[in-house]
């Protein structure tokens, strides 16, 4: 499939659907990486992953919709690298903070759209038992 999207252009989308991270985005960039050091992008989406359980303790949730188009687009139209790093780096993750700071991880599932919900809850089913891997079957 040509146009698919590629892990270097992730995070340049999640932060054009999300503007309120670019400073964030910035201060992380120089505390962890060297200039020409390849970003890594699974530990760049638990930082977003941070910030937007963030965001949802202080009820500043006026990005989600479009964040949450993205987090669909990225599920659709990326790479496999892409689908994975979301999946992993970023769904889950939100779900692991979420629970960490006893938030419910269902006020994100509500925002999610068909494909993300998809692994969302494949997500779930591997964490109860249901499956082997994600995206495997039901035992």
């Amino acid at each position: 499939m040509e146009n698919q999207i590629k892990r270097h252009e992730v995070m340049d989308l999640l932060i054009e659907a999300c503007p309120s991270y670019k400073q964030r985005w910035k201060e992380y960039v120089q505390g962890n990486y060297e200039g020409g050091e390849e970003y890594l992008l699974y530990c760049d989406l638990a930082d977003f992953a941070n910030y937007l359980v963030d965001l949802y303790r202080q009820k500043k949730i006026d990005e989600y919709p479009k964040l949450f188009e993205v987090i669909e687009l990225l599920h659709t139209n990326g790479d496999d690298d892409v689908k994975e790093a979301v999946t992993i780096g970023l769904l889950e993750d939100i779900q692991t903070i979420s629970l960490n700071n006893n938030i419910n991880p269902n006020v994100f599932k509500n925002c999610l759209k068909q494909e993300s919900l998809k692994w969302w809850n494949s997500l779930d089913d591997f964490w109860n038992g249901k499956t082997n891997y994600v995206g495997g079957p039901k035992k």
